[in-house]
């Protein structure tokens, strides 16, 4: 098999990155993360809106990378620089408007508590729609960014004569494993809505940590490197 995609495809070491790929994947990120509380608030519909933003997102870095943006970004210092620093404040603030929406909700008192814990986490959950926001946390994903960027050209052959068709070829790896994952955080998620309807301040507790996970995110993205 091995042989075969490197034959056909241009592809070095497969299986090699079809692992890297999962692993990758697996590890919890803005995407996931941000899917999550989408199907966890709004429910599977709404969670598969957030996923085709992540997968729009992710085929665009790809095209990039495969256009030569990665190289661009190791002959620009200041390029890069400006690019990772915008993401981290993106993420950052996105993690902030969380925990905000959270406070709120835990500090809600009385019969209309319920009312409003929901009201303070609307600006967080409805003002932009899953599809357009999960696009732009996709695009300024530092795993996402990185991956692309360091680990994903790695596995095209320079000496093959279309590698257009390597980059597809990961591409498509890549999106079926982001496919696989994403849908079950959806159906997780889903399963975690009902819970969340009647304890509200259990809906508090996930928004705060998913917002100190989205700053994490962001100050992860402004430390980064490309070496």
């Amino acid at each position: 098999m091995n042989a075969f995609m490197h034959t056909a495809l241009g592809i070095t070491d497969f299986w090699t990155f079809v692992l890297g790929t999962i692993f990758i994947v697996l590890l919890p990120g803005p995407n996931s993360m941000y899917v999550l509380s989408v199907a966890a608030q709004r429910g599977v519909r709404e969670g598969y809106k957030g996923a085709c933003g992540v997968f729009l997102g992710d085929a665009i870095l790809m095209v990039l990378s495969a256009a030569g943006v990665a190289s661009l970004l190791k002959a620009s210092p200041a390029l890069f620089y400006v690019v990772k620093y915008i993401g981290a404040a993106y993420l950052g603030w996105i993690g902030f408007q969380m925990l905000r929406g959270a406070v709120r909700a835990w500090t809600s008192r009385g019969s209309d508590g319920g009312a409003v814990a929901a009201q303070a986490q609307a600006p967080v959950d409805r003002a932009v729609s899953p599809f357009r926001k999960a696009l732009v946390v996709s695009l300024l994903n530092p795993k996402a960014i990185l991956f692309f960027i360091s680990f994903f050209i790695q596995f095209v052959d320079p000496q093959f004569g279309y590698p257009a068709l390597s980059f597809v070829a990961l591409g498509l790896v890549c999106q079926l494993c982001s496919f696989a994952y994403l849908t079950a955080i959806i159906f997780v998620g889903a399963r975690l809505a009902e819970a969340f309807r009647r304890r509200r301040r259990l809906s508090a507790g996930m928004a705060s940590g998913v917002g100190a996970m989205f700053i994490g995110f962001g100050a992860k993205l402004a430390t980064a490197t490309l070496n």
